[in-house]
């Protein structure tokens, strides 16, 4: 799930290719887009999941939103309606394969996410030339670093889904360490995210398989305008927007991963700036990636999310627990994603750790009703 920047308000549109576009009319009665409630407006922890009411409640007006999407012409331009093909191994079927190499106008955001990704990955083809241990031990700190503290801790469970509360200070310096994984501003991370769960694997969802593996992999983050297009502008992350804290790590962002790069050359010349940066920042970037892509076609599911999320163990090791999806999105306010006791998941006994010390409050887990709910031999 990553971003390098806002798109600008107006794009400068740079046409590659021109090829002729089909554009289709919505017919009939449709419903409404429903904007993702304010942060303001979620249910506290403890109504939340002792109400089955309320539970009931989300999971029927969640399946309400599936049934009245609205493909309108921006999103039916770059897509080929098809029969639809099954990924690999897999019985995911793409139904509306997306192209967003060919066919359609870059801005100059698209031109830019896409130029970094590039950087970084060319960058690390120097790391079997540049390899030594203090090099290599950098990469794996920082991949703790960012990737845990920053990635799954901070913009996933904590400020996305609100799982549990830290200290401000904390808070701010977990989600720093997530701005210098690359992945983007705070900001644009949680709001996609949150747009991802809202309409999971439908038209409107930022990142589906269900528009291709890669699609949902990574070539959506080169169609900066497609988020907006489909789900109406980051309208759903007020929370984050009246804090300063947040405004400014969006207004400086590109700085910050500058200033890292920078300091690791400094203190151990080309090697440093390989590994900590062009072989750290792919290798978080492909993990944060398979959760999207990969946690959407391969693996299990547990319970009855109405939506294509696997629980895949591997996934889970590389990415701190993530990948335990289906976990997730049946609760999607839990702090714990590895249910069961065999289900590794170290950003979850980080997050244990921290309530211990009296660091980490209001965590939030299911309970047995919601469990018995949810479940598929229910």
């Amino acid at each position: 799930m990553a971003m390098l920047t806002s798109p600008p308000s107006k794009p400068k549109a740079h046409t590659f290719i021109s090829l002729h576009r089909l554009s289709h009319q919505p017919r009939g009665n449709v419903a409404p887009f429903r904007p993702l409630p304010k942060a303001s407006t979620f249910p506290k922890p403890e109504i939340f999941l002792g109400n089955t009411n309320l539970l009931r409640h989300f999971h029927v007006r969640s399946n309400d939103r599936r049934i009245g999407l609205v493909t309108n012409a921006a999103l039916s331009e770059s897509a080929e309606p098809v029969n639809g093909k099954r990924i690999m191994l897999s019985d995911v079927v793409v139904k509306r394969p997306r192209r967003v190499f060919s066919g359609r106008k870059w801005n100059s955001m698209d031109m830019g996410t896409a130029g970094v990704v590039l950087a970084m990955h060319l960058l690390s083809l120097f790391a079997p030339f540049h390899c030594n241990w203090a090099a290599f031990w950098v990469a794996l700190s920082l991949y703790i670093v960012t990737g845990l503290f920053g990635i799954t801790l901070s913009f996933h469970r904590n400020l996305s889904h609100r799982s549990f509360k830290l200290p401000k200070w904390l808070e701010y310096l977990c989600a720093y360490c997530g701005a210098l994984a690359l992945q983007g501003n705070p900001i644009d991370w949680v709001s996609t995210h949150r747009y991802h769960h809202q309409f999971c694997d439908s038209e409107r969802d930022p990142h589906s398989p269900i528009e291709g593996f890669w699609f949902s992999h990574m070539s959506w983050l080169f169609d900066t305008n497609s988020v907006a297009q489909r789900c109406g502008g980051p309208n759903n992350v007020s929370d984050l927007e009246k804090q300063t804290f947040y405004k400014f790590l969006k207004n400086t962002y590109i700085v910050h991963p500058i200033a890292m790069a920078t300091l690791l050359y400094a203190l151990g010349g080309f090697p440093f700036l390989v590994w900590g940066m062009g072989v750290r920042v792919i290798w978080v970037y492909h993990i944060t990636w398979l959760v999207n892509s990969a946690c959407h076609v391969w693996g299990k599911q547990a319970w009855k999310t109405h939506d294509l999320s696997r629980n895949n163990w591997w996934v889970a090791l590389l990415a701190f627990g993530e990948g335990w999806h289906n976990n997730h999105h049946a609760f999607e306010y839990s702090a714990r994603h590895g249910l069961e006791w065999w289900q590794i998941d170290m950003t979850w006994y980080v997050v244990k750790l921290l309530q211990v010390i009296g660091l980490a409050t209001e965590v939030k887990l299911p309970n047995e009703t919601h469990k018995q709910r949810m479940a598929l031999n229910n």
